[in-house]
Order: structure tokens, then sequence, then C-alpha cells
């Protein structure tokens, strides 16, 4: 089974070809799947129960798939989320990356892509939590990255996981300035549907979570004429 058979993924998705596709191709990879034909009950089953990952279809009844992913990223659920839909235009893409999902794959799509985003998004997440065990104290901060947590001034910051994989990015490099593209390849690997104002968005965002003055950081610093970086 390739190492991947107690890998646990649901399927949020109304349309019943689609999701049988799914279904059987999954579970020939050793996958074990769970389905929920509805954006309400999808969010229910991933809030009460533990996936590896969420496959989340965009237009749905009830809820649609941008309204689930903000939910479950503002319970502070970091289970790793492949968005699917018929719509290719870059400010829906840009939208789900920003609301904290891994990718965005665009319908119709091919099943063997489909399958190796599944496992280049479990292949990252794994490697973020199992090798990395150790915290990071700079001012105010400390972050924790194996329970992938983010402290100030001693009280728990809410970051959603794609918050903390860019902070954490930035961290990595050591007091190094990354480029925007060098950003968006780290945390969302090669061939993103990300756009260099992503980075920017999502570096606002962190500004004022983290920092005792958003307009005068101590620690999320811009690089006039490359990027950004984390000062120690």
């Amino acid at each position: 089974m390739n190492g991947v058979a107690q890998k646990r993924i649901l399927i949020v998705e109304d349309d019943e070809s689609i999701t049988l596709g799914l279904e059987m191709n999954l579970r020939a990879e050793g996958y074990d799947t769970v389905v929920a034909i509805d954006g309400e009950a999808g969010l229910t089953r991933a809030s009460e129960e533990a996936f590896d990952l969420v496959i989340l279809d965009v237009m749905m009844p009830k809820m649609n798939g941008f309204e689930v992913l903000r939910a479950l990223r503002e319970k502070n659920k970091t289970v790793p989320i492949v968005m699917l839909s018929a719509r290719g235009a870059e400010l829906d893409k840009v939208m789900g990356l920003e609301l904290g999902a891994e990718d965005y794959i665009t319908k119709p799509f091919g099943l063997a892509e489909l399958l190796a985003r599944v496992k280049a998004v479990l292949r990252r997440d794994g490697l973020l939590r199992q090798t990395v065990s150790r915290v990071v104290r700079a001012g105010e901060l400390e972050i924790k990255a194996d329970a992938r947590e983010v402290w100030r001034a001693r009280v728990l910051v809410d970051l959603t996981a794609t918050e903390f994989d860019v902070l954490w990015c930035l961290v990595e490099a050591a007091n190094l300035p990354l480029t925007r593209e060098e950003i968006l390849s780290r945390v969302w690997g090669e061939g993103h549907h990300g756009t260099l104002r992503t980075i920017d968005n999502f570096m606002l965002q962190l500004r004022n979570k983290l920092e005792r003055d958003p307009t005068e950081p101590l620690h999320l610093l811009t690089v006039r004429g490359v990027g950004y970086r984390f000062r120690t």
C-alpha cells in the first residue's frame, strides 16, 4: 500500500460522478476515504473527526467551499486542504490560498495530476510535522514548530495553517531575506497558483497578529528590492 494505507481523506463534493471517481482512485492508492455531499456536512465531519487531508469543492449547496475553508481555519483546524473548482479565475485561486488552502485544482482535471498533488501535499505536511521539534524565541514571540503554535507575550496567537507555514519559512531562513517567489515555492511547492501579492497579504496579516506596532515591525521585515526576512 506504499505506506499510505492509514492516510484518511475527506472528500467534500456534491457531484456523484466526480466523487465516485475520486473514491475509486484514492482507495486504489491505499487511502481511506470518507464522503460528504454538501458544505455543511463537510464542515461537521472535518470539525469532529481526524483526517490527514480534505479535498473540498468550491461550488456546493448549503455552504460553498470558501465558507467551509474559512470556518475550519477559524476553528484552528490545520488539516491540509486541496480545493476543487470549475472556476479557474486567478482571483478564486488566490482567495483559496489566502484562506489557508494548500493547493487549488481546476476542473476538469486528470486523476493522475490530482493524485500527484495529494501525495505532494501529504508529504509536505508530514515533513513539517515530524522533522521539526524546536522552539524559536524572538522578543515577545515564542514559536513552537512541533506544535505549530505562536505565542506573543505568553498569549496564544490564532494563526491559520498557511500563515504559520509562511512564518516558519522565514524563520528557517535564519535572518536571511527571501524573495516573494522563494516564499511561494517553499510554502506551496512548484506549480503554485499564488501571486506575489499573495505574499504581501500574508505578511500584512502576520504583522497585524504578531507585531506590537505593525507599521514599525521588529521581526517581519521588508528587504527593499528583495522581499522579506524574519529578524530574531
